[in-house]
């Protein structure tokens, strides 16, 4: 049977925060934490694409898996990032597990053949002591896990749904015809855009990078939804979109996630510091963000 209740609502792929010589900030992991669950979020997911996760270095992920269990303490659930393509990746699974987290997360490989997709997470599956998500991005793993392969892992113990970031909203519907609704599988959406209409065909969460900054807008928008306010989710939408443009409009993915640690930092929740391979923003470009958070009302707790 599946190891605890399903997953849903607001999971917020939390940054990593880190000291000028590249260390694990855990005064500011506390501060996000508590930032994120004072905005009511269901879920922190630590070491994905936001959290700058495979760049972080080895010797002290267990460290951030631990440090944000401890402090969230059980106020919601903790997932954890898994994704490079060898057997040590269970053993940091279930390292993971035993330190309180809910469920991991799993990308596949960068450039794994199509054909090794099965395999690999059959492995991943067998071998871990709790639940997994998959976690599907082609913009940074250059490929797309099919939804047949979805399909035949469907029914394993531990398979416990999928977190889809890929921007196509033909696929979305047809992976939530396919696998909505079901009891024992949850279906997240990691493209903003396509949040709100993916709540609407029944996807069961989101999981939103703008949640760092408005943690409360994006919970607005999951219990609108719930509701079936969709007035009110489309405002919660609308702003959620705003807000995001902030750091992505015109941006890299490495540039948009520089600029979301320096909005951050601005909010006085974390340093600017960012991991190799991207650069911080220059005193002149957090000068220019202040202005642009001030416009959007961004700053002194604002949301």
């Amino acid at each position: 049977m599946k190891t605890g209740p399903k997953h849903g609502g607001v999971v917020v792929p939390m940054i990593t925060p880190v000291t000028e010589d590249r260390r694990l900030d855990e005064t500011a992991v506390d501060r996000l934490v508590d930032s994120l669950l004072t905005g009511g979020v269901d879920g922190i997911f630590v070491m994905g694409t936001t959290g700058e996760g495979a760049a972080i270095p080895q010797a002290y992920r267990q460290q951030f898996v631990e440090r944000t269990a401890a402090r969230v303490n059980g106020r919601a659930r903790v997932f954890a990032g898994i994704g490079d393509a060898h057997p040590g990746q269970i053993a940091a699974g279930n390292d993971y597990f035993r330190a309180g987290v809910d469920a991991v997360v799993s990308r596949p490989p960068v450039a794994i053949p199509a054909e090794g997709l099965l395999p690999w997470f059959r492995t991943l599956l067998d071998g871990l002591d709790g639940p997994l998500l998959l976690y599907n991005m082609p913009m940074t793993t250059k490929i797309s896990i099919p939804l047949d392969v979805v399909e035949k892992l469907a029914g394993h113990p531990r398979f416990a749904g999928i977190k889809d970031s890929e921007n196509d909203p033909r696929r979305l519907e047809e992976l939530l015809r396919r696998f909505g609704g079901k009891r024992d599988f949850s279906v997240f959406v990691g493209v903003g855009a396509l949040m709100e209409s993916g709540l609407r065909l029944g996807a069961d969460g989101i999981v939103p990078s703008v949640g760092n900054l408005i943690p409360d807008v994006c919970r607005n928008l999951c219990d609108a939804a719930r509701n079936g306010d969709w007035s009110a989710a489309g405002a919660a939408a609308s702003r959620m979109s705003a807000v995001a443009a902030l750091y992505q409009n015109g941006r890299t993915l490495n540039e948009s996630l520089s600029v979301l640690k320096g909005a951050l930092h601005l909010r006085g929740l974390c340093a600017p510091h960012v991991l190799p391979p991207l650069k911080p923003m220059t005193e002149s470009q957090l000068e220019k963000l202040r202005n642009e958070m001030d416009r959007l009302h961004l700053l002194n707790g604002q949301t």
